[in-house]
């Protein structure tokens, strides 16, 4: 199982199996990297500009292959155990999803670079991210549980959803100005 630089799994065996589109891949399927970003590698914007700027892994391909892959989570909802992300906007609680990294994106990230597989060279390390609630992010870290587990959220964590739920309904009921702060005086 991959590792964290501090020596904890991650959770996952092969990043790339759970990793998504490239965050660079355009609707089009374009290289947002290359356009925006030209000056950071201009030798693989020149490549990508001489092809109309297409990306040369495409959708669904060996994202591994690009140099400049790198697949970070929307946090909406735990890939685990599947429970949602409640935010209360003007709290700074904790969220209820995390980042969780599978891959990093320097060269000291813990994964480590395959280049045996000549089928499936890695032109890595590339950032991987995926969404994790605390409590799952916790068993990953502390054990060897696994993204892929089959498993239900746990029961802190739905408690703390539901109390979040419950104040953001009370905060989206409609009350008066004088319902919410009282009355300053009497009625004219």
């Amino acid at each position: 199982m991959e590792r964290t630089p501090d020596g904890t799994p991650v959770g996952v065996d092969d990043p790339y199996a759970v990793a998504g589109a490239c965050d660079h891949l355009t609707d089009d399927g374009r290289c947002r990297f290359a356009l925006t970003r030209a000056g950071d590698d201009p030798a693989f914007a020149a490549a990508r500009r001489a092809d109309d700027y297409a990306c040369h892994v495409g959708p669904g391909g060996e994202w591994r292959a690009c140099p400049h892959y790198r697949s970070t989570t929307d946090g909406r909802e735990c890939a685990r155990c599947g429970i949602a992300e409640v935010r209360l906007a003007h709290e700074d609680a904790r969220p209820l999803v995390e980042e969780h990294h599978l891959s990093y994106g320097d060269a000291d990230g813990g994964g480590e670079i395959d280049e045996s597989d000549d089928d499936h060279p890695d032109a890595g390390p590339h950032e991987i991210t995926v969404a994790l609630c605390r409590w799952c992010h916790a068993k990953v870290h502390a054990s060897f549980a696994r993204i892929d587990d089959d498993a239900s959220p746990d029961p802190e964590a739905i408690a703390e959803r539901e109390g979040r739920r419950t104040r953001e309904r009370e905060e989206s009921a409609f009350e008066t100005a004088r319902e919410r702060y009282g009355s300053d005086g009497g009625d004219e």
